[in-house]
């Protein structure tokens, strides 16, 4: 079943991106925020692309609890992984949002605990984490 997860401490709200658009929709949106309907090109792209996650909100919702995916930000800590570790466990992670593995977690203790890591949206890992589960992120 899917879980929403709560916000950490100091997580980056978002993550820049860059798409290209035709010169008359890039025209539009223009002459949208001249006429003080958005206040920029950015205001009117994340207006439309939250319209669009609401219109198919059931589909997103149906779809992450299938997958088995939990919603929102999922934290793993240095003290979770070592938890596992303990109990001779291995963790998969299936995250739709934003993953985050804390910094103190060490490539040999990620590499122990984490057999699968599935991201759709953003992964913040140290470097070194992120190269040893290079084969296990899917």
């Amino acid at each position: 079943m899917a879980t929403v997860i709560e916000a950490v401490k100091n997580p980056v709200e978002s993550e820049k991106i860059t798409i290209n658009l035709g010169f008359v929709d890039l025209g539009q949106i223009e002459l949208l925020v001249k006429e003080g309907f958005y206040s920029n090109r950015t205001d009117f792209i994340r207006t439309a692309i939250r319209n669009q996650l609401e219109r198919h909100e059931e589909a997103v919702r149906q779809s992450a609890a299938r997958r088995s995916l939990d919603l929102g930000l999922r934290r793993v800590t240095r003290q979770d992984l070592e938890s596992f570790k303990a109990r001779g466990e291995t963790l998969a992670l299936n995250v739709l949002g934003l993953a985050i593995i804390d910094p103190d977690v060490s490539a040999e203790l990620a590499l122990d605990t984490i057999a699968s890591l599935h991201v759709l949206g953003s992964l913040q890992a140290s470097p070194a984490v992120k190269a040893a589960l290079r084969g296990r992120i899917g």
